[in-house]
């Protein structure tokens, strides 16, 4: 994300500062070269950055509600958002997919699934 030092990296560093500050219990980590946000040892979040876009992505989109239909994706679990420097960005729609990723993490977390 640092390595880019255009809007890509730009747009990367925005929303994952976004996920840092879900909560004083957020930790971050690298998890195969991206940048992950965790609920202590479970992740919840991550960027990655393309070649012409930026992925916001969630470890359990699938199962988030996405009431702007934003989320993107058609594996089991995963969904992202696909962020690019010429696309206009539902900022609010993407704020509250992370903040529910978050509490979604953490209410997992508490109920031990």
């Amino acid at each position: 994300m640092h390595e880019h030092s255009d809007q890509l990296g730009g747009i990367a560093q925005r929303w994952f500062a976004v996920m840092r500050a879900c909560g004083e219990d957020v930790r971050e980590l690298l998890h195969d070269g991206h940048p992950t946000a965790c609920v202590g040892d479970a992740a919840f979040g991550y960027v990655n950055v393309f070649k012409a876009h930026v992925n916001v992505g969630f470890f359990r989109g699938a199962e988030i509600p996405d009431p702007e239909g934003i989320l993107e994706g058609t594996g089991k679990f995963m969904r992202h958002v696909k962020l690019r420097p010429d696309h206009g960005v539902e900022a609010v729609a993407l704020r509250k997919l992370i903040e529910t990723a978050y509490t979604d993490m953490k209410r997992r977390l508490k109920a031990g699934s």
